[in-house]
């Protein structure tokens, strides 16, 4: 039963259609991931795509490896030198394009050293790296940390309780240091359109389920299927197991040939690095690769809760266009909502939507976030609660789908 189900899902044209697109789409991201790594060559010309990743690689390779204070020194000197030489003060374009590819080995240290010496948390100052010395480098990782509890203690001293500031500074005082350094542009380009991958994934995955447990009414067959012998109770659990699969098969191949496909082209070097080089300020001390796994694992609970969510409105109004527009509106509303209390500062409604859905199918951007939950002793980041929440949601959405189709009447 479940084969037919699975048939009828995909001998459809519209639905094949569907197909198409996630595969075009997933295609043009692979593009757009891969071209967007850019390096620049002796000569001053700018290349992109795998050749400029394998430039880019050879250059952060000679300094891969624990960014102590030795490393940190060497290149806060390397920067100096390169920001006092003529061609980096010239008004000519090549020349500063031919000096910018002597750095471009440290060029994510540099990019940190601009966070770590801003004159505020959160803050970014391009030509801060520039007006370090040597003797700086031994500040670099005390000022993450006297940067935040500078944060905490001024702009948001409101904002979080005393149980949740300690939490941070104990985070960020918990990030093994010195942290590793090496070439990660395959993990960040990932960990970066992942979420439009998923995101586009599971609209499609639950257009194509919107129509599984209507389409017996659409085609006025239902008195048929509810009279049949197995018609309240196999017939019911072929489509909904049906439903898993599909949704199940369409996200994995979506996203592990996006995955597979930019990491063959731009290397999977530096899965064991921290997350903090991509994002500096995040308070989970994660891996590249444990992020990918989390964002991997994350993303496909975001899209078959929302898959089933829209199985079961289908099951109960009958309607797969309401079905498929029931999640549809969720989405890009309490993404809108999220955005908008985000410009208002309201921390409560900023929570709240925190916890919304579509978080689980961004966890790439989640981490970046201070979004703090209180549960009794213990304090929690987003990430965690997203992921057992809708871990159980999505269990518990499964026979509820089962009951309500199997006690819909004919007719």
């Amino acid at each position: 039963m479940t084969r037919f189900e699975l048939k009828k899902i995909f001998s459809r044209r519209q639905n094949q259609i569907a197909l198409l697109l996630v595969f075009a789409f997933v295609v043009f991201n692979c593009w757009s991931a891969v071209h967007g790594v850019s390096f620049v060559d002796e000569a001053g010309v700018t290349h992109n795509g795998p050749g400029a990743a394998a430039g880019l690689r050879a250059a952060q390779k000679e300094w891969a490896g624990p960014l102590d204070t030795e490393k940190l020194m060497r290149a806060v000197a390397l920067n100096r030198e390169i920001a006092q030489s003529p061609e980096y003060l010239s008004l000519d374009e090549t020349q500063q394009a031919i000096v910018f590819a002597r750095g471009q080995g440290i060029f994510e240290i540099r990019h940190l050293l601009n966070y770590a010496f801003a004159d505020t948390f959160r803050g970014y100052n391009y030509f801060a790296a520039d007006e370090l010395t040597p003797e700086n480098a031994p500040d670099f990782y005390p000022n993450r940390v006297r940067l935040l509890k500078g944060y905490l203690s001024g702009d948001a001293a409101d904002t979080f309780s005393e149980q949740e500031k300690a939490y941070l500074i104990e985070q960020y005082e918990a990030l093994p240091t010195p942290i590793l350094y090496d070439y990660t542009k395959g993990w960040t380009q990932i960990l970066t359109y992942a979420q439009s991958v998923a995101m586009f994934t599971m609209l499609l995955a639950c257009y194509l389920a919107a129509g599984i447990f209507s389409g017996e009414f659409s085609c006025k067959a239902d008195a048929v299927f509810f009279s049949a012998v197995y018609g309240r109770d196999r017939a019911v659990a072929a489509k909904l197991k049906a439903g898993i699969w599909t949704v199940t098969g369409i996200y994995f191949s979506a996203m592990l040939l996006f995955s597979g496909v930019v990491l063959a082209l731009l290397g999977a070097d530096g899965w064991a690095c921290p997350v903090q080089l991509q994002h500096w300020f995040s308070f989970y001390n994660l891996t590249m690769g444990q992020a990918f796994l989390l964002v991997l694992f994350g993303g496909y609970i975001g899209c078959l809760f929302m898959a089933l969510l829209t199985m079961l409105i289908s099951a109960k109004t009958r309607s797969a266009v309401t079905a498929v527009l029931t999640p549809l509106a969720l989405i890009f509303l309490s993404s809108f909502m999220a955005a908008l209390v985000g410009t208002s500062n309201m921390p409560l409604l900023d929570k709240i939507f925190a916890l919304l859905p579509d978080q689980l199918l961004q966890l790439g951007q989640v981490i970046r976030y201070f979004h703090l939950y209180t549960l009794g002793s213990h304090v929690v980041g987003a990430l965690p609660i997203l992921v057992v929440v809708y871990t159980a949601l999505t269990l518990v959405c499964a026979p509820a789908i089962y009951v309500c189709y199997r006690r819909q009447q004919a007719g």
